[in-house]
Parts: structure tokens; sequence; C-alpha cells
């Protein structure tokens, strides 16, 4: 799945699974799993986490491709926030190819950056559980509170347009060479981000056939 933050890519990555049954591999998952687990993969990625550093290509590489070796990926799986550089993919690539496999769909899904700003500075959060809502799209009963705890609702520093400038700048930097080089192999599918979620799901569904 590619797609800027806030796009929705997480969100119809797990619909896919869903609907196909098969598992939604996503890198912070593996990551937080393997070093709950204490496996060795895991408390190496966890001494650079601890850093605050990038765990690096080849080590998170190894998580993913432990994990989709797993039985439940065996009629495929949806990944979701990897790779995320052209290094990643070529490591990916070569490390799939070597096991006989490779990506089948790049879904892109394409929504432009004022739409995502507007989107996200949309949001609200509650400072005490967590729920979070939208100012359009699912606002709470009363303006500001809470409906399920009846505490503050903020606008989250990650929310706010600023920050999402700023993030939408690293990933054309980043994630947007990943489009030229699927396109070039020639498996990106590109959907209409800024469609109705249910309707950016029915075009992805007619991508999967």
């Amino acid at each position: 799945m590619l797609g800027a933050p806030g796009a929705g890519k997480g969100t119809q990555a797990k619909m896919i699974a869903e609907k196909y049954g098969i598992p939604h591999v996503s890198t912070g998952d593996i990551f937080r799993a393997n070093i709950k687990n204490g496996t060795e993969l895991g408390m190496e990625a966890k001494k650079y986490m601890d850093q605050g550093l990038l765990v690096p290509d080849e080590l998170t590489v190894k998580i993913l491709l432990d994990r989709v070796a797993q039985p439940d990926c065996g009629k495929g799986y949806v990944l979701d926030g990897f790779p995320r550089t052209i290094p990643q993919a070529e490591v990916l690539d070569k490390a799939l190819s070597e096991m006989g496999d490779a990506i089948d769909y790049a879904v892109n899904v394409d929504v432009p950056d004022e739409n995502i700003v507007k989107r996200m500075s949309g949001r609200r959060a509650c400072v005490t559980c967590g729920a979070t809502y939208h100012i359009e799209h699912v606002p709470p009963k009363k303006e500001g509170i809470c409906d399920k705890c009846g505490s503050e609702l903020i606008l989250r520093d990650d929310d706010k347009p600023e920050t999402v400038l700023n993030r939408l700048k690293v990933y054309h930097e980043q994630t947007q060479p990943l489009i030229d080089f699927y396109t070039a192999k020639g498996v990106l599918k590109t959907v209409d981000g800024t469609a109705d979620m249910q309707d950016v799901f029915k075009a992805i569904e007619a991508v999967l056939g």
C-alpha cells in the first residue's frame, strides 16, 4: 500500500485483509510483536529504537520476511508502511525473489496534499481515553467534548497543518520515487483516495479482482 500520511491506506489495508482473509502486515506491529516476544531480531531492532535511531533496512526486511514466511501468509498478505524508500524496495524485491515470491500489486491511494492537510487538521483526539473524531466527518455530539468519557478534545501536534506539510514534504522526497519504481515494474495501480472510503475500497477490489 502506497499513499501519503493521512491518505487512508492503513484503513484500506485492513479492509483488504478482512475481505480476502489475508494478514495485514504492518512493520510497526511486527516490530512490537518481536520485541514483546523477545525474539533475537526483536532485541536487535530494540537496540536502535531505544536510541531513537531508524532500524536499518536489512534488519527491517529480515523481520518482515520472517513474518511473511509464517503459514497464515501462504495465500498472500497486505504490506502496510513498508517499503518507504527505493533502497528498502530493492532489498525487499531481492529477498522476495530469492524466496520465489514477488509483489503482485503496489496500490497507490492518491490524495492531493491540500485534501490531506484539511482532513488531518479536522481530526480531534480525546486527552483521556484516546477516542478520535473529525469535525466534519465524525463530529462529537458536543463540540470539543468526548462522547465516551466527557473529557476535552484536542488537535494533536502531529495533525497541525505545519506538521502535516512537513510530513508530506518528507513523503514526497522519499516515497514518491517508489511510485516510479513500481510503475517501471508494471505493478502500480492508482486509486482516487478523495472518494468515499467504501468507493475507494471498490476501486481497489476492481484492481485485485
